[in-house]
């Protein structure tokens, strides 16, 4: 028969034991359930065919980007197409930084001011400064096949001068993931994040402002 070593011991010497070890071993576990946080890393310069600032719009006010309830927080989802694609997934260990609707709106200045435009707030707005706003309708991590993903945006842009309505487009991007889990897939929705930034830059370049 085998013997424990806290059998020969003191009983109150043995209930430390074992209360130390449960403590640990919840240490333990908490950290291995840690989450890993990503963001879209530092904007990268911008390439030479997205243009500088449109010379008909020197200044932008850019709103606060808006969505699904789910990109409210900071889970990152991720959607088995091949399997079901009416079912959103999360990642269990892995969140981004910040709310994701706020880290679209700060990456979007970043890259309109990298342009040399002049990005403005909705606090800051004045008459005759053009007004962008932003419905992200996807955002996800998807995977076509079981060996293949993307990251998938789609979103809807809209331009307004003194409330009115000047133009409105739908973006669409998808990039594909060097690897199949949570870094692919940040990775990938960052490039897609950016390649819509200056697609959108394109687009305004090609937008009429003048009053009629």
């Amino acid at each position: 028969m085998r013997t424990t070593v806290t059998a020969h011991l003191p009983r109150s010497l043995t209930l430390a034991i074992l209360a130390s070890a449960v403590l640990l071993a919840g240490c333990a576990s908490n950290k291995a359930q840690e989450s890993t946080n990503y963001d879209f890393g530092p904007a990268a310069p911008l390439q030479q065919a997205a243009g500088a600032a449109p010379a008909s719009m020197p200044a932008v006010v850019v709103m606060d980007a808006t969505g699904l309830a789910a990109l409210e927080n900071e889970r990152m989802y991720y959607r088995l197409n091949y399997a079901d694609a009416l079912q959103a997934r999360t990642y269990a260990n892995s969140r981004w930084a910040g709310n994701p609707l706020q880290m679209i709106t700060q990456r979007f200045k970043a890259r309109l001011a990298q342009s040399g435009m002049k990005v403005l707030s909705a606090t800051d707005a004045s008459t005759g400064v053009p007004l962008l706003r932003v419905e992200v309708d996807d955002f996800v991590h998807a995977f076509p096949s079981v060996d293949r993903s993307e990251g998938q945006l789609t979103l809807r842009a809209s331009l307004f001068n003194d409330h009115r309505l000047l133009d409105q487009r739908t973006f669409t991007r998808s990039t594909p993931a060097t690897s199949n889990d949570a870094p692919g897939g940040a990775r990938a929705l960052a490039a897609s994040l950016d390649a819509v930034a200056s697609d959108i830059l394109a687009w305004l370049a090609t937008v009429d402002t003048r009053k009629r």
